[in-house]
């Protein structure tokens, strides 16, 4: 799809309008009559336009006047007031903007401003003309003619399931930038469908898109939440077809996954939660759902290292857009400050620009929202190491907005924000993607090593900035009490094999998976002992694993065994394993050796000579130096070695139980030979510094 130009048309003389006609009166460019707005200017985008002006001195707000108009600019309807300026819509209020979006797009309008002081209305500016820009895609173009029924009946209805399935299906079939698969099924049976979107095509399996650092948007969790549904399928027409160039580049960079409705259940009956009244945005954690549980199993597949999640809220003094990070204690900073920064720093920036007027969710009156339960995706994207906000597309026009009373009006301005902020995503990803892929291997080193406290619930704190600013009102604080605080924090859970194994009641018609079945679903990794099982903390999830285990934790699967260090300080060496070890800020003066059966934990730690493990139940390194040689092999479980400073060679041969061996974010300063592994190393795209040569599985680490 060809960019098109934004089309602005100012007037060289200035008219004033009546009920029903404009008549000319002077310049456009001068005010005529003190406290007049000039320079207002108009640029089209994709379903709003931009309305922009020169500021007022003493200005309190300013309304925007929008008039249909036909082709030789002649008023074809009543003027409407269809926005009010505020100076805490935007970062640089000294030059505002409005976004107007409650229009059928391609019709043409003229556009006046006018500012108010106190309650005392000023003239108005002279009138702007504009035609705005034709729903995205050609219609004489296969592929970008297609259209779903909310753009056919120009936002009067919703795509049903039907028709989303339909019109998916026509979009994989025409476009070979697009694969869709399904990632799993509602408790109805309805198919969650996925869009991978790439250039030329999408890469061909889950690891290999992991490759390419995807970015993912989840589009419908609530069922009567659906604008951001419409707005993510017309998006995904635009990147499967568009041939400009930004949207050709973004794809060579990157693969962009794009789930319409995780809640086809919800959809079709327009109900909130899934069809047992589950709500799902309080289930990512514990996956007790199968809509839950699919999108948890693709975020372990295709590891996304960005995401947005939509909704829509009820608060209507809001801003357009509320936004918000992963505030759980537990997500590592780095996510935290990638995730801030990309609505502090863009998404308000680019706001400005387009006249978009996006908040911290909870801005204005918002209650205590935005807290930080881990059940929710912004929060357990977070404590998966992925950037991610929340966006809520505030429901109701509101003061602000008050021509809204028309639904296809307030449909058409929630889709089409919706539509703007997810392709503000795709180019922060795009231009960040370095600073992204820095946070989350900063965060996946971090947690593996197993630092610092546990919270069970509690937030970090969103920044109050001073007003007028869209950040000026923040969500609650939501700081955690001491019994939400674990400040010795175990090295292990063990679970028994009937906590392991168990039947639950938790799930669909009484009947829920196994914790064996959710922990394999979030990608964690375990260690068989001969009375249960192991979960050890020192690895990349570790700020979610406790949320479950625990029986401390607010909302946990079961109540496991905590499992404490076994070794600190000073060890005499060498040292040999021939049951369980845990190693926390130790240094063994010597090797390690790990027998048959053995399993070793190690976190901040040193060993003193060579590591070796022939046969054992688990491997485990985080932040842990190897003063010798690493040899893993034959190992009957998990092989994790991650952040670690490996100082001599490092071979890994012939694991094949427990999953791939996690080989990721370590100095390496000798060779590194991976043969024999079922499956294959993987590195979770964390980059490993190898000073010698690289052999076998891990040639291209």
């Amino acid at each position: 799809m060809k960019k098109r130009r934004s089309i602005v048309h100012t007037l060289s003389v200035m008219l004033v309008v009546t009920s029903l006609s404009f008549v000319q009166t002077g310049p456009a460019h001068a005010a005529a009559e003190p406290n007049q707005v000039t320079n207002v200017t108009v640029s089209q985008a994709d379903g709003f336009t931009t309305v922009a002006w020169t500021p007022v001195d003493g200005a309190t707000d300013y309304q925007i006047e929008r008039t249909a108009v036909d082709a030789a600019d002649t008023p074809t309807a009543t003027p409407a007031i269809v926005g009010v300026w505020r100076p805490n819509r935007q970062v640089n209020n000294g030059s505002p903007t409005f976004a107007d979006a409650g229009f059928n797009p391609g019709d043409r309008f003229g556009w006046r401003v006018r500012a108010r002081i106190g309650t005392a209305e000023q003239p108005y500016s002279t009138p702007v003309f504009g035609t705005t820009l034709p729903p995205p895609g050609d219609p004489g173009i296969p592929g970008q003619n297609l259209r779903t029924p909310w753009e056919t009946t120009q936002a009067a209805q919703f795509t049903s399931d039907v028709d989303e399935f339909a019109y998916t299906a026509a979009v994989d079939r025409l476009s070979d930038r697009v694969r869709v698969v399904e990632i799993g099924r509602t408790v109805q049976g309805r198919p969650i469908n996925m869009f991978v979107i790439g250039l030329p095509a999408p890469a061909a399996t889950p690891d290999a898109v992991a490759k390419t650092s995807p970015l993912a948007i989840n589009c419908n969790v609530h069922g009567n939440e659906p604008s951001d549904r419409e707005a993510c399928l017309i998006m995904a027409r635009q990147l499967a077809f568009g041939t400009d160039a930004r949207t050709l580049d973004l794809l060579r960079n990157t693969t962009v996954l794009i789930i319409p409705s995780i809640n086809g259940d919800g959809r079709a009956a327009n109900t909130r939660g899934n069809s047992t009244g589950q709500d799902l945005n309080r289930d990512y954690s514990l996956i007790r759902q199968p809509e839950t549980a699919a999108y948890v199993r693709m975020l372990r597949d295709y590891r996304p290292v960005a995401g947005y999640d939509g909704h829509e809220f009820s608060n209507n003094q809001a801003g357009d857009l509320p936004m918000l990070p992963p505030r759980h204690q537990n997500v590592a900073q780095s996510i935290f400050d990638e995730s801030l920064d990309m609505i502090e720093n863009h998404m308000y920036v680019q706001g400005a620009k387009a006249g978009w007027w996006p908040c911290p969710y909870g801005c204005q009156n918002g209650g205590p929202v935005g807290l930080s339960e881990e059940t929710i995706l912004r929060n357990t994207l977070g404590l998966k190491n992925t950037v991610n906000s929340l966006l809520e597309l505030r429901s109701a026009g509101g003061p602000t907005r008050p021509d809204e009373g028309n639904a296809a009006n307030n449909r058409r301005r929630k889709t089409f924000s919706a539509l703007w902020t997810f392709n503000s995503f795709l180019d922060f990803h795009r231009a960040k993607l370095v600073d992204i892929r820095a946070a989350r291997t900063t965060a996946i080193r971090f947690q593996s090593g197993n630092t610092g406290r546990i919270v069970f619930r509690g937030s970090r704190i969103i920044p109050a900035h001073p007003a007028p600013h869209p950040g000026e009102a923040p969500p609650p604080a939501d700081q955690p009490g001491p019994d939400q605080i674990l400040d010795n924090a175990p090295c292990a859970y063990k679970l028994t094999d009937k906590q392991y194994n168990g039947g639950r009641t938790d799930g669909p018609g009484g009947i829920g998976t196994t914790v064996a079945q959710r922990i394999a679903d979030h990608g964690w990794k375990v260690v068989q002992v001969a009375d249960g099982v192991l979960v050890p903390l020192a690895q990349p999830e570790r700020g979610l694993i406790p949320l479950l285990l625990d029986g401390q934790a607010a909302e946990p699967w079961v109540s496991g065994e905590r499992v404490f260090p076994t070794l600190t300080g000073p060890q005499p060496g060498p040292l040999t394993v021939d049951g369980f070890a845990c190693l926390s800020a130790a240094t063994v003066n010597g090797g390690v050796t790990v027998r048959p059966g053995g399993t070793l934990i190690a976190t901040g730690s040193t060993i003193g000579g060579p590591l070796t493990a022939d046969s054992a139940a688990g491997v485990f390194l985080g932040n842990t130096q190897v003063r010798g040689t690493v040899q893993v092999g034959r190992t009957a479980g998990p092989v994790s070695l991650i952040g670690s400073p490996l100082l001599v060679q490092v071979t890994l041969a012939g694991n094949i139980e427990g999953g791939a061996p996690y080989l990721a974010g370590n100095s390496i300063a000798g060779t590194l030979s991976c043969t024999g592994n079922v499956p294959a190393p993987i590195d979770l795209e964390v980059t490993n510094k190898v000073i010698g040569a690289k052999t076998g599985q891990c040639v291209a680490f």
